[in-house]
């Protein structure tokens, strides 16, 4: 699986994915921790990641301009971390790289919402 992680990701979580054997990049690492929204979900796009963000505008940039890139955004605080670190696992574990590249996933502690995003 591989991921782009946004700026505001906490870098618990980056770890967290790390050490499961995703193959994560963040946008910093790419030069772009001043781009915007659009920028980095385009940037995933370009690279055939799923973006992870804690930043709710996403939703925005997938359903209303028609970026169409997968997006799991990460509903968290640092008293629920555990819980949304084994929820996201549990994503990870239940659906394909395919089905995650085509979704936007709200993930919070103890469960998740998954919509479709539609194409063409």
């Amino acid at each position: 699986m591989r991921l782009l992680l946004d700026q505001d990701v906490y870098e618990t979580m980056a770890r967290f994915l790390i050490n499961l054997q995703y193959d994560v990049v963040r946008v910093a690492e790419l030069g772009m921790a001043q781009a915007s929204d659009e920028e980095n979900l385009k940037k995933a796009l370009e690279l055939n990641r799923v973006f992870v963000t804690r930043d709710r505008d996403y939703g925005n940039l997938v359903f209303v301009k028609g970026i169409r890139s997968g997006v799991l955004y990460l509903r968290i605080l640092l008293s629920s971390i555990n819980e949304v670190h084994a929820e996201l696992e549990r994503v990870l574990s239940l659906y394909d790289e395919h089905e995650l590249k085509s979704a936007f996933i709200v993930i919070e502690a103890d469960r998740h919402r998954f919509r479709k995003i539609k194409t063409g």
